[in-house]
């Protein structure tokens, strides 16, 4: 990794290792180095392109950063809080270029299917965070529309790992893709736990209901809006507000609201149906060490909101709303 080292000795590098400082939990990075050894493949392998999925992935949170004007990242300043947006836009470009100098560190026979997964999984990305910005300007507040742009800005990056694991051990492009689609599943899983977190749980921020307070639409203003079209108005309204002038109390108003509607009900069992999904993937049972992995991860998406789900049956646990 000595090219990649040495391309991080300039201001564009110095942001980039201040992004990078603020930590995270490497869940993807970590997921290409296990899925790789779950399929056999060598893990110096893995460990390439498990830091090429990672600086990808930083990437994009630099700009999403810039567009949705946060402030804050892991308790440090964003790059463009810090640095201007200019240049943390050029500081996310950076990052975008890093990861094929990663896959440069693996073997000439699978750098060109790794940079295929690479482009392939960001472009898809890229199209998930469009479709997500379009929600709310677009009125598109189907579960449709929600679960196609989360399964390319969440999903993408999930399966990513997979599919690099998948040609790293030997795999042809289309069985390494069904293996990739099947932990784009959870990656829908952990957006919607995120979107249940934000309003039911603690994500370490300084109020609930950020989600609101910033306009977006989440899987409970879709579950809600299904079973309450007549709120319609006054919810967009809501989420349409600058944060500034949100008021707290509405926020509470519409965190009880979604409860009582049933649709943090809903998005809970569709929860659980995923995680069925996972236990009974066709594909994934076709490799059982890869299968375990999925279920592991998947046990991990739910662990913060595990006190919301009834384990026995999925559904909401009424002591806990």
């Amino acid at each position: 990794m000595r090219q990649l080292a040495c391309s991080l000795d300039d201001r564009a590098g110095a942001m980039a290792k201040q992004h990078l400082a603020t930590g995270g939990k490497r869940l993807r990075a970590r997921l290409a180095l296990t899925a790789c050894e779950a399929l056999g493949g060598a893990s110096r392998h893995g460990i390439a392109f498990g830091a090429a999925v990672e600086l990808l992935h930083n990437a994009t949170l630099v700009h999403d950063d810039v567009q949705d004007g946060d402030t804050f990242r892991r308790g440090a300043p964003t790059l463009w809080a810090a640095h201007g947006t200019a240049q943390a836009i050029n500081a996310g470009d950076f990052l975008l270029m890093l990861p094929y100098l990663a896959v440069a560190e693996v073997p000439g026979h699978l750098q060109g299917g790794l940079c295929r997964a690479l482009a392939h999984h960001a472009i898809r990305t890229v199209r998930g965070q469009m479709a997500e910005l379009d929600l709310l300007p677009e009125e598109r507040l189907g579960w449709r529309d929600y679960t196609e742009a989360i399964a390319g800005k969440t999903g993408a990056l999930i399966g990513l790992p997979v599919c690099g694991a998948a040609l790293i051990s030997g795999a042809s492009w289309p069985y390494a893709q069904r293996l990739s689609l099947a932990f784009e599943r959870l990656g829908v899983l952990f957006q919607l736990q995120d979107d249940v977190l934000d309003l039911y749980g603690d994500k370490g921020r300084a109020q609930v209901g950020c989600d609101l307070f910033e306009g977006k639409v989440s899987a409970l203003v879709v579950a809600h809006l299904e079973r309450h079209p007549q709120d319609r108005e006054r919810l967009l309204g809501l989420l349409r507000a600058p944060r500034v002038s949100t008021r707290p109390e509405d926020v509470r108003a519409t965190i009880v609201a979604f409860r009582q509607s049933g649709a943090l009900e809903e998005v809970l069992d569709r929860i659980s149906l995923l995680m069925h999904e996972t236990r009974t993937c066709p594909v994934l049972r076709e490799e059982p060490a890869l299968h375990q992995l999925a279920l592991d991860l998947a046990s991990l998406a739910v662990a913060p909101i595990q006190r919301l789900i009834d384990p026995d049956s999925g559904k909401l646990s009424g002591d806990h709303v």
